[in-house]
């Protein structure tokens, strides 16, 4: 399995960006998440879906803000980011998991079995 992200920058806070996670190699059978990581911090969960099916839990930090899609004809998965703020700053990483999760640990990097790269969004204010 490989993941790829793309589509990090650099932008103003109140800006929009949309991050994509081609993956190849992946049965398309368990849930697949986006993780962020702020210098010197944890990497936190903050956008998953299972796939099939669709359900996406978010982190409140960015929930009604960030939207998780997946497109199966093109075997990407996105993240919608709206009203960016600075403290959005961080790597961003796409990560898929080939068994089943529990949905109180969607969020749980421990969970996870293969990662992506990662993509860097900065916002400044």
């Amino acid at each position: 399995v490989q993941l790829v992200e793309s589509g990090g920058g650099s932008l103003q806070a109140a800006g929009s960006l949309r991050l994509s996670c081609e993956f190849t190699g992946y049965t398309y059978k368990g849930c697949m998440a986006w993780f962020r990581q702020a210098p010197g911090n944890e990497r936190d969960g903050i956008a998953a879906i299972y796939v099939p099916g669709g359900a996406t839990r978010y982190a409140d930090s960015v929930k009604g803000r960030f939207t998780i899609s997946q497109d199966s004809a093109k075997n990407t998965l996105f993240l919608e980011m709206n009203s960016l703020k600075p403290e959005d700053t961080g790597m961003y990483y796409c990560a898929a998991s080939t068994s089943g999760v529990a949905w109180w640990s969607l969020l749980e990097q421990s969970d996870y079995n293969y990662w992506g790269q990662g993509t860097q969004v900065t916002v400044s204010s």
